[in-house]
């Protein structure tokens, strides 16, 4: 089960560090409005789908909120099937779809799940609602 913060579930961007801080400064400065994940993690961790006007506590590295956001979009896609919109929504500077594949390829490998243009994602879109 995924934490609680606030009556909310949370969402951690990224891996703690770097990666995180600058995901999270990405979604404050409003260039990153969605984000991706393995269909696989909701399985392991018996989580349901976000769903549209869920507010989830957005969580730095030290488990504290430093946004609330707002789901606005949920989508299921393999891998292959990522839109270069959603893509590009992530705001992490990828030039094209194939970058940001390459680079999220590359991620999920790093962290011992590599995936397939079949492996199944979670598309989120999201928008900001408070800070605390």
């Amino acid at each position: 089960m995924w934490p609680r913060v606030d009556g909310m579930r949370a969402m951690e961007l990224g891996t703690p560090g770097e990666m995180r801080a600058s995901l999270n400064a990405l979604v404050l400065a409003g260039r990153k409005r969605a984000t991706t994940g393995l269909l696989a993690e909701y399985v392991e961790e018996t989580e349901g789908l976000e769903f549209r006007g869920e507010r989830l506590a957005l969580l730095g590295d030290d488990g504290t909120r430093v946004a609330t956001i707002e789901i606005t979009g949920v989508e299921i896609a393999p891998f292959a099937g990522v839109t270069w919109e959603h893509a590009a929504a992530e705001g992490e500077g990828d030039r094209s779809l194939e970058e940001w594949r390459a680079g999220h390829s590359r991620f999920w490998e790093g962290i011992g799940t590599p995936v397939d243009e079949d492996t199944p994602l979670v598309c989120l879109s999201f928008r900001v609602v408070a800070r605390p």
